[in-house]
């Protein structure tokens, strides 16, 4: 896999928000067959910074409904939490 394939999004929330300003970290979705290393390697591609840890987690999909009996499911994700180098960061608009 490349590196876009690893790395599908950055997710901008107010939590990764506070986390990017206090921690210097950044929460990314990563393809859910991708190990550690190689989101690692895929961040320092893409963004051209310095990993210092990966702590990654699957999301469980929830189960939703649209106007109807019948219920679904939203895809299931691996979340990734990117720590930078002190000093590096990444420029998310």
């Amino acid at each position: 896999m490349n590196a876009f394939e690893i790395i599908k999004t950055v997710r901008l929330t107010e939590k990764g928000t506070r986390q990017g300003e206090k921690y210097n970290q950044y929460t990314v979705v990563a393809d859910r067959r991708a190990s550690k290393p190689e989101i690692r390697q895929a961040v320092q591609e893409l963004f051209k910074v310095k990993v210092t840890k990966v702590n990654t987690l699957n999301v469980r999909g929830k189960v939703r409904r649209k106007r109807t009996l019948q219920q679904g499911t939203t895809n299931a994700w691996k979340k990734a939490i990117v720590t930078l180098k002190e000093g590096d960061k990444i420029i998310l608009t």
